[in-house]
């Protein structure tokens, strides 16, 4: 089962390279590419059906999206930012719903737009109502001290007391510097998640300090989007596009059914 394969990816002998899609098009080309398994970008997903990122209005895009990606051969992780609801039973039904669709893992966040995070002890009650709903689900409990700045000196303490609630993995976006990284690795007993970012660590690197997981988040639709602009832009002033187009025949095989 693809549950059981994502599993397992969190234990190999070198961290897994999780890339962040989109829409069906981007997940199958990095499939094709040759990537283990694939996740989703909750920024990416929202702002593709117009809609802001980070603020619980893209249930139903996640949800649409996830219907169509398990229909890939490879384990599928979810980005359900904070569950899109305040209620743990909510926030475990669609879980329960994901895991009944043959999604593989999601990653629930404790940040807040407003830059603020749910209290511990609510977070805890959200990922032990998850952990039941779908026991076999990979649950990724993402803190975002780092990423937000707040309260950095609770980092561990938060990991840990996710790790307790039923988390298989915990995600620390913002998280930087050897010494950290190998310190938060260190504070817990549950695969360590970081976010890919240009100049900061390979990740080779990331690997020997004892991260299991690298995601890229944001950074390919970001990339994406720059590269369609650019490429826009260059045509409109009679100039070279910065990136040289595949030919037709080349597009075509990068797009299934093409």
């Amino acid at each position: 089962m693809t549950a059981e394969r994502f599993h397992a990816l969190h234990h190999g002998s070198a961290p897994l390279l999780l890339p962040n899609a989109w829409d069906q098009v981007t997940a199958t080309a990095l499939l094709d590419a040759g990537f283990l398994a694939v996740g989703t970008t909750s920024l990416g997903v929202a702002l593709a059906a117009g809609l802001p990122d980070a603020e619980g209005l893209a249930r139903e895009a996640t949800l649409a999206l996830a219907r169509g990606l398990v229909r890939l051969p490879c384990p599928v992780s979810v980005d359900i930012e904070g569950g899109f609801s305040e209620d743990p039973a909510e926030v475990a039904a669609l879980c329960a719903e994901l895991a009944d669709l043959g999604v593989a893992g999601v990653n629930l966040e404790d940040g807040r737009s407003g830059g603020t995070l749910v209290p511990v002890d609510r977070q805890e009650r959200v990922l032990e109502a998850v952990r039941r709903a779908a026991p076999r689900l990979f649950l990724n409990a993402r803190t975002d001290t780092c990423w937000l700045g707040v309260e950095p000196e609770s980092t561990s303490d938060r990991l840990r007391a996710y790790a307790g609630a039923g988390a298989d993995g915990v995600f620390v976006p913002g998280l930087s510097g050897d010494a950290r990284i190998a310190e938060i690795v260190d504070a817990v007993d549950v695969p360590v998640n970081l976010l890919y970012r240009p100049g900061a660590g390979t990740v080779e690197r990331l690997g020997e300090l004892g991260v299991r997981r690298v995601s890229t988040g944001s950074l390919l639709f970001r990339a994406s989007l720059g590269a369609t602009v650019a490429t826009a832009l260059a045509v409109r002033a009679g100039a070279e596009p910065p990136l040289t187009p595949p030919s037709y025949a080349e597009a075509q095989a990068l797009i299934p059914g093409g």
